[in-house]
């Protein structure tokens, strides 16, 4: 532990060392524990930036120099993407979007084409991004959750024997961006295909923190779709990533289509390229894609297992001396470090949710997230919300309705910053009347 509070890892981020203004009318250099949100850039990432940028140009059908350049390193990047996530049989097409959110809207329109009658299968535990796509054109079905907030596989096997072959598609997260829980994607997958369905991840939490692969070589449990997205990965730049079978892409009509989708055209027939160039309707991010590219490169030279160890570590440390603390509720399956990402949860037995997440910014320089995370339905799971309640959160104000507060760590968090926001916490627990009255508004309901 002795070395955590001088992070090694810390020096490869922009911006960390940068103050902020208190309510005191002092500064402190904030402690970011906001990481499952978004996450700071990578210094590396800026100057990769700043070196392309001169270069930038339109790609693909461009002859200068510039635009030949910019494409080059807009394909390569792809390649990279494949290295990272281990597609080492080049099964997989790499499609650019903005973020994990379109990429899973994209594939819920190009999967509408031809399985419009199906079931999507989801779960409870899912971000509204992977689950309000599949809405519009699809009966869903939910997995359920275990009191622990964990993915309940016997209901995932109930489901396929209720519904079998209906079943078209199995949408899980690879972990929750609300208790961090991680889900055993590679047996998911296994089963899925036994009944001959597909998968696709959600990989926003997943990938950025522990070692991922597509799982080519395990016998029925590859992955076949994956979303996440780069701005939670050190590279803000509006890049999203949809990953799937070149088969699957060459074989469908695309989710949007306009410049750069199409061999040619007349009046009467179009004639689609071949993916992914048919998946990126119009001018793409180009520099979105080198920086993603940029940082992978960066994620792997540290190591992905190191990176999620160092996590680990930071988390089980701060689980433990929270669990001691009077008054937190954590929720989820906090105490199993080995089966979930740097996602912690909780609240203070109490407190309203925004208040604590107010404290701790305006007091304490230390920035949490608060409210329900985008996941409603696991929400009123772990928070058992009574239905009642439910059907009135739609209409009251959100500093009101209930949630809690989360902090989530990313590789270049320390043991003394940890150390901080346990200090902070204590002294908010030892004066909970006093933060209520200052942060606090009337009518709160949990």
């Amino acid at each position: 532990m002795s070395g955590f509070n001088d992070n090694s890892f810390r020096k490869l981020i922009y911006g960390v060392e940068n103050k902020v203004p208190l309510k005191n009318n002092t500064t402190s250099i904030e402690i970011n524990f906001d990481n499952a949100a978004t996450t700071p850039p990578f210094k590396a990432v800026i100057e990769d930036v700043i070196k392309f940028a001169p270069y930038y140009s339109s790609i693909h059908r461009g002859e200068g120099y510039k635009s030949r350049y910019s494409t080059s390193m807009y394909e390569k990047s792809r390649f990279i993407v494949k290295q990272f996530i281990d597609d080492y049989k080049d099964i997989c097409d790499v499609i650019y979007v903005k973020n994990c959110t379109e990429a899973i809207n994209k594939l819920a329109e190009i999967w509408a084409y031809d399985h419009k009658n199906s079931i999507i299968l989801s779960t409870f535990m899912e971000h509204h991004s992977n689950d309000l796509p599949w809405r519009r054109n699809f009966d869903v079905k939910y997995i359920d959750i275990d009191k622990n907030g964990c993915l309940n596989i016997n209901d995932l096997k109930n489901k396929f024997n209720i519904y079998g072959n209906k079943i078209s598609l199995v949408v899980v997260s690879g972990a929750s961006n609300v208790t961090g829980s991680k889900n055993s994607i590679h047996d998911i997958a296994k089963i899925v295909h036994s009944f001959g369905a597909k998968i696709l991840v959600d990989g926003a939490q997943l990938v950025p923190h522990s070692s991922f692969s597509m799982g080519q070589d395990t016998c029925g449990g590859e992955i076949d779709f994956l979303a996440f997205s780069a701005h939670k990965m050190y590279a803000p730049f509006g890049c999203g990533v949809l990953i799937g079978p070149k088969d699957f892409f060459n074989s469908t009509n695309p989710g949007h289509v306009g410049g750069g989708t199409i061999t040619y055209v007349t009046h009467n027939k179009v004639i689609w390229a071949p993916s992914p160039d048919k998946e990126e309707a119009g001018s793409p991010n180009v520099i979105g894609s080198v920086v993603l590219a940029s940082s992978m490169k960066l994620l792997s030279k540290i190591g992905m297992n190191e990176i999620e160890n160092y996590e680990r570590t930071l988390t089980a440390y701060a689980t433990e001396n929270m669990t001691d603390m009077d008054s937190v509720i954590l929720y989820g399956n906090y105490d199993d470090i080995l089966n979930k990402v740097s996602i912690i949860p909780f609240n203070i037995e109490g407190m309203h949710h925004s208040v604590v997440a107010k404290a701790l910014a305006f007091e304490f320089g230390i920035a949490v997230r608060s409210g329900c995370f985008c996941a409603h339905p696991y929400m009123q799971r772990l928070l058992k919300l009574p239905d009642e309640l439910i059907e009135q959160m739609a209409y009251i104000d959100k500093d009101l309705q209930p949630g809690m507060i989360r902090i989530s760590f990313g590789l270049y968090n320390t043991l003394g910053e940890v150390n901080s926001f346990l200090y902070a916490l204590n002294v908010i627990t030892k004066n909970k009347d006093y933060y209520t009255k200052k942060y606090g508004k009337s009518g709160q309901i949990f």
